[in-house]
């Protein structure tokens, strides 16, 4: 039975969905003025385990990650590039779905567009206007920007537990004279020069970054959906506004909620402090992949990303970067040393039956991981096939342990630009004919180059990456 960290009421719960075996599933996704960082690469792992986990356990799960087009960073940043919007949102998307291939997430099921659904956020503005829970700022001259009056929707702060008199003005949200309240968020905002604009019966203008979330959730998943996700800092204001706005459009007392379950993926740390640009210590996922085995470095990134459970934090580092490939390799090398056989998973086999309640735990990968070292001691011991099949399968679940051990150990190309295959037949061949001192002589050269040897019955030596 699946059960989950609700932030919405602080406490486990049993995953109860709308439509039994199916789960509709948001995420918030990059927006693309640039390459996306680790700390949202933690965010997407996350979601991308919690869809192949759910699969992989029997439901029809139809997610979906967004993908912000049109916001206030990426209009300052195509002007400082001097390019069109367009063009730096396609190059940056583009370079954000490579590198989501890299670190092997797969493709959610939608990836809309926020400027695709332009209509469907003025038709939720339209809604909550009607309403008397959105105004203009001036609707005489029917111009400038539309708020959300936040003290109309007497829910406001139930995910976040903010108190509308304890939040001070201007410390989380910016203050505007032609706003009613100065906590009040705005829907819609007035064209100005040089921006992109669309028509509207509120002018011309673009929308703001809140309501495109609840427009292409609400447009693709519908007006309830099962779970939504996204990085611990999202919960206040992005999530309490999308709540807010989602739920604004419902009928009073109707019982409706916009998503029954809210999951938040904790903050991943650098060398123990926050990553952040103004420390110095802020890394793009493509920075750590470029500097990474071609080979190992997406697995090894996505396995690091998931040793520590999703609500608790965890620290980056070289070292710690490190620790988890060199993990993963003994994961590989047993594969290797022990085929794997054909396995079709057996949920009651006691490893599976462990690995599954603890992924049903809250997806508690530190304790899913455990039962992935047990079965690995256990095929180094007794070179069971069954078990090298098992420990792939329940990999698999999750996303890890598919490459070809072989090519998985050995990694890429040397930086040495060594050819490793004949270095280690030209040993062979120097043992055989006794000369000990030129087999010495490459093992060491291949040591150098990060290469180590491995001899093994009747003559055959194999090799991988440290």
């Amino acid at each position: 039975m699946q059960t989950l960290y609700n932030t919405l009421s602080r406490q486990k719960e049993v995953l109860n969905t709308i439509e039994p075996g199916k789960v509709r599933m948001y995420s918030c996704g990059p927006t693309v003025y640039d390459f996306y960082h680790i700390g949202n690469a933690r965010t997407f792992t996350t979601f991308d385990m919690v869809y192949r986990w759910l699969t992989a356990t029997g439901y029809e799960v139809n997610y979906v990650r967004n993908i912000t087009d049109i916001d206030d960073k990426i209009i300052e940043r195509a002007n400082e590039n001097g390019e069109p919007m367009e063009a730096l949102t396609e190059r940056m998307t583009a370079a954000m779905f490579e590198d989501s291939d890299r670190l092997k997430l797969l493709r959610p099921t939608h990836s809309p567009r926020a400027t695709q659904y332009v209509d469907a956020m003025l038709d939720i503005i339209r809604m909550l206007e009607a309403k008397g829970i959105a105004y203009r700022a001036d609707p005489v001259n029917n111009s400038g920007d539309v708020y959300y009056s936040v003290r109309a929707f007497p829910e406001y702060g139930k995910l976040s537990r903010k108190n509308l008199d304890d939040l001070q003005a201007g410390e989380r949200v910016a203050v505007a004279s032609a706003k009613r309240d100065p906590l009040d968020f705005v829907l819609w905002k007035a064209a100005k020069p040089n921006e992109p604009k669309w028509p509207s019966i509120f002018g011309d203008g673009r929308p703001g970054w809140h309501i495109e979330c609840s427009a292409m959730c609400r447009e693709v998943l519908g007006e309830e959906i099962d779970i939504h996700g996204g990085g611990w800092d999202l919960q206040f204001p992005h999530h309490e506004n999308e709540i807010a706005q989602s739920e604004g459009v419902f009928e009073r007392g109707s019982g409706k909620k916009f998503a029954r379950y809210w999951m938040h993926a904790a903050f991943l740390n650098v060398d123990q402090e926050k990553m952040s640009k103004s420390l110095g210590n802020f890394f793009t996922l493509r920075d750590v992949l470029d500097k990474l085995d071609a080979v190992q470095g997406g697995e090894t990134v996505r396995f690091f990303l998931m040793r520590g459970h999703y609500r608790s934090e965890i620290n980056y580092s070289w070292d710690t970067l490190e620790d988890a490939r060199q993990t993963l390799l003994g994961f590989y090398i047993a594969l290797k040393d022990v085929p794997p056989a054909q396995t079709t998973l057996d949920w009651s086999n006691p490893y599976a039956a462990r690995f599954r309640a603890a992924l049903e735990d809250d997806f508690d990968t530190p304790a899913a991981f455990a039962v992935l070292h047990e079965l690995r001691r256990e095929i180094n011991r007794g070179a069971s096939a069954e078990m090298a099949g098992l420990l792939k399968a329940l990999g698999g679940t999750i996303g890890l342990l598919q490459d070809a051990p072989e090519e998985f150990v050995q990694g890429a190309a040397t930086s040495a630009g060594l050819d490793v295959d004949a270095l280690v037949a030209e040993r062979n061949t120097s043992k055989a004919a006794k000369n000990f001192a030129r087999a010495d002589e490459i093992r060491k050269q291949l040591d150098a180059a990060g290469i180590v040897l491995e001899d093994k019955p009747g003559g055959i030596t194999q090799w991988r990456r440290k």
